[in-house]
């Protein structure tokens, strides 16, 4: 069965950047869709409620209105609330400062950007 992955993420370079990492990880047992922010990768979770994603990758700091929350961060908590969301593994990508802490926050895993371009960054997410 292909994995159903969301990539959230206001860069066209990263969205592109991670389909690529995740080409080369997955092959081609996967089907990526993407958001350009926070309230889009909502909509796409509420559309995809009967058959939710497997893993979500989310940007940080996208559109400011969620102040003081970062948008990545409102994001997590709205995919926290889905009961259908629960066994979905979430990776922060981010080049926040805070990525580590707000990972641990909401028990998800992060990979920051300056390591994305490292052989083994998205080991973890080919754990799943």
């Amino acid at each position: 069965m292909k994995k159903r992955i969301l990539i959230v993420d206001d860069s066209e370079k990263w969205v592109q950047y991670h389909k690529t990492a995740l080409s080369m990880l997955f092959k081609d047992n996967f089907i990526i869709e993407t958001a350009n922010s926070a309230r889009e990768g909502v909509d796409k979770l509420m559309f995809s409620l009967n058959e939710p994603y497997d893993i979500i990758l989310t940007d940080m700091q996208m559109e400011p209105d969620f102040l003081p929350l970062l948008a990545g961060e409102w994001f997590i908590k709205q995919i926290q609330m889905f009961k259908e969301y629960k066994n979905t593994k979430v990776v922060i990508i981010s080049a926040s400062p805070d990525i580590k802490s707000i990972a641990e926050k909401y028990g998800v895993d992060y990979i920051p950007k300056y390591n994305c371009r490292n052989e083994n960054a998205y080991d973890k997410i080919g754990e799943l």
